[in-house]
């Protein structure tokens, strides 16, 4: 029992230094470019010494890797969270809208981020992996929500497959927007979002559980 005091505060620790890493490094690697930065200045700009990096990131890459990570894990406690019986379309509206929001809230930070991510080959490719990690999570968490079985039937893995087409399209239209050729801006991802739901909802929900 003396012990978990101790843990608890170790735990924190932990994750304010990890952070810490995370905030210094995305923003770095947002402003010079994925290949221009090294770990050497992650570590100086957070505050600890390269050997304290390496003990939370095996390499840069895997910190970006973790940020993806996150908007995964976040929209399926965002799916997982949403009232029973709820439309397929609303629920996974929802789900979907969690790392929107948050990106939008702290455009300032995010935006670049993000842009880092879709225009860096390496970063890229595993945005890609990381989507095909959630269509799987995503699937299972609705298919339990409806009683259905995501292996024979195709509803489920359908209809996700559908969210996160219409998420990675507003990501895109998002991370463009404060481009003088494009209309849209940061503040325009969950409008987008909603119109891109209006469009896929009568789909979603015209199969009845």
């Amino acid at each position: 029992m003396s012990n978990r005091p101790e843990v608890s505060l170790a735990q924190r620790k932990r994750q304010l230094v990890a952070t810490e890493l995370t905030e210094a490094a995305l923003q770095l690697l947002a402003l010079k470019g994925f290949d221009a930065v090294t770990v050497d200045e992650i570590a100086t700009t957070a505050g600890v010494s390269k050997r304290t990096f390496f003990r939370y990131f095996a390499s840069k890459e895997d910190v970006v890797v973790q940020f993806l990570a996150d908007m995964g894990a976040d929209m399926r406690a965002g799916l997982a969270a949403r009232p029973p019986g709820e439309r397929p379309s609303e629920a996974l509206l929802h789900a979907v809208s969690v790392p929107l929001t948050l990106c939008g809230e702290h455009a300032e930070r995010a935006l670049p981020v993000v842009r880092l991510i879709l225009r860096t080959p390496a970063l890229l490719a595993r945005f890609l992996e990381h989507q095909a990690e959630w269509r799987e999570e995503l699937t299972e968490e609705l298919a339990a929500r409806l009683g259905r079985d995501p292996d024979a039937d195709l509803y489920p893995r359908l209809a996700v497959g559908m969210a996160l087409a219409a998420f990675d399209a507003v990501l895109r239209r998002w991370s463009e927007g404060e481009h003088a050729e494009s209309p849209a801006s940061p503040a325009d991802a969950g409008a987008l979002i909603g119109e891109a739901f209006a469009m896929l909802a009568p789909a979603l929900d015209s199969v009845t559980p």
